[in-house]
């Protein structure tokens, strides 16, 4: 292992102190841990994690080619495939419910909104015109 360049000579590398060891007892201990070893060295770049995409089963296939014959005699591993086909559109029909709820609750709270703002606007409509008529009544006098 000669080489024929000359290896130039690394100073030591300063030796770090060892940190203690320090295990958080809750998680407020771990989030200042986590905080303090950030603000050390605070022109680093913080990784911030993207907001996860939320799961959604695959689509069903466009054209089967494997059609599963409902006759006697069909094999021990068949009803492995079977299970497993079995078991996506459970899952595919789980989630499709989970959406329908979904979508139902948001319309409800969006008409809940709604409400909510027209029953403020007439609130703010009303004491506007109490406003306005003990206004003009006080600069009646």
């Amino acid at each position: 292992m000669a080489s024929s360049a000359p290896s130039a000579v690394r100073p030591p590398r300063p030796k770090k102190e060892p940190q203690a060891l320090v295990i958080p007892k809750n998680a407020a201990e771990e989030q200042k841990l986590k905080l303090e070893r950030l603000m050390k060295n605070p022109d680093k770049a913080v990784p911030i994690p993207e907001k996860m995409n939320e799961w959604a089963p695959r689509p069903p296939p466009e054209f089967v080619r494997d059609v599963m014959g409902s006759s006697a005699g069909a094999g021990s591993g068949e009803f492995h495939v079977y299970r497993h086909l079995r078991r996506r559109e459970y899952q595919r029909q789980d989630y499709m419910d989970a959406m329908a709820e979904k979508q139902k609750l948001d319309a409800e709270f969006q008409k809940r909104l709604e409400k909510n703002k027209l029953a403020a606007e007439e609130q703010t409509a009303k004491r506007r015109k109490k406003r306005t008529q003990s206004f003009a009544g006080a600069a009646g006098q």
